[in-house]
């Protein structure tokens, strides 16, 4: 097959799907990782998908390349995420052993969190401040630090969180769609995510109504790995894939 032919078929099946992994592309076109991989890299440099981090995905207005630093994101739906945070709170429980991801909606949790004998790994070190300040035992993988969004990120941190078994994990994500999943921008922060919810026996996924129907650049989990905890709902259709719980 010549690679325009197989181009287009690539195009084609993306644009029908929506998203589509590498692995996939692989297996319907009967061609090797490294043929589709140059076939989507192509593709993208013409501007017509979307390169993701395994995979690829159709152009989408929703689509989103911007990651705001934490000031800003502190200033953006304040009542949401506070009613989001204590609802989440109230989910832990005495000898839980707790994942609780860098972001602001996360952080926010920390002020509900009751009294109780429970321990805490995050990658937030603010956060790591707080609960130490809050009386609670407090552990920081290691890794690198990222100051956009105040988080410890890489390799020796996914690697950290896998020798955890969480009872409970409470997750940050900048976009929720039926074709990505939950999504990241910075693919790092995908894997620590990910490390985090493979190890948890239950997980949650905090996000304000407008973090709905966007995608970002790397999916961490799909949809039906966890319960999403969100102020409102504005479409039903995300109850068909998993748990929704509306705060508001």
């Amino acid at each position: 097959m010549l690679a325009e032919e197989r181009m287009a078929i690539i195009l084609e099946i993306i644009n029908e799907q929506k998203a589509v992994k590498l692995s996939q592309l692989c297996e319907m076109l009967d061609a090797s990782i490294s043929t589709v991989r140059r076939d989507i890299n192509s593709l993208a440099d013409m501007g017509k998908i979307v390169k993701v981090h395994g995979g690829a995905m159709a152009l989408d207005d929703n689509f989103s390349f911007i990651e705001h630093n934490v000031e800003e994101k502190l200033a953006l739906f304040t009542e949401e995420k506070i009613a989001i945070a204590k609802y989440a709170a109230s989910l832990i429980e005495y000898g839980d052993f707790v994942y609780i991801d860098a972001g602001t909606t996360t952080e926010k949790m920390i002020d509900f969190i009751p009294q109780k004998d429970v321990s805490f790994v995050t990658n937030g070190f603010t956060h790591a401040k707080k609960l130490a300040q809050r009386g609670f035992k407090v552990y920081i993988p290691g890794g690198e630090v990222k100051f956009v969004t105040e988080a410890i990120i890489g390799a020796e941190c996914v690697m950290t969180l896998k020798s955890y078994n969480f009872t409970k994990c409470f997750i940050g994500a900048n976009g929720i769609s039926v074709s990505a999943g939950f999504s990241t921008p910075d693919v790092r922060e995908a894997r620590v995510k990910t490390a985090a919810i493979d190890g948890s026996r239950k997980a949650y996924v905090l996000s304000d109504h407008s973090k709905f129907d966007k995608i970002t650049s790397a999916t961490f989990i799909p949809l039906n790995r966890a319960t999403i905890i969100t102020d409102k709902l504005l479409d039903k259709k995300y109850t068909e894939y998993t748990s929704v719980k509306e705060v508001l």
